[in-house]
């Protein structure tokens, strides 16, 4: 769970961070699922939208440059690269939330499977 700027600065944002600070306050910001579009579709964080970490750089194009983007996968392995991807792109203010397992153990809201 870091935050990375393209200075190279880090800090952590955990999701009761994340809810205080972006969710309950409604902050403009996009949530991204770097996973798969499977495992998305399974479940996911409300609010999220899927880009998997291996099309990130085709598609950032979709992300908007002008809020934060808070980043998450299942472990957190997939996250930490597609900030990293996306603070060389140049977006300033990046999380990485990490976990998604985290997030549901410590039973914040989930979707389960997608709405269409």
């Amino acid at each position: 769970m870091f935050f990375l700027k393209a200075d190279g600065r880090t800090s952590s944002l955990r999701p009761a961070e994340y809810l205080k600070r972006f969710s309950a306050r409604a902050v403009p910001h996009t949530l991204l699922d770097v996973r798969s579009s499977e495992e998305f579709e399974e479940s996911h964080i409300i609010g999220a939208v899927n880009i998997p970490v291996q099309s990130l750089m085709s598609r950032l194009s979709e992300i908007p440059r002008n809020q934060p983007v808070i980043v998450y996968c299942r472990s957190g392995s997939r996250s930490t690269i597609a900030t990293r991807i996306l603070s060389d792109a140049g977006y300033g203010e990046v999380y990485d939330l990490g976990s998604f397992m985290v997030w549901v153990a410590q039973n914040n809201p989930i979707r389960r499977g997608i709405t269409r």
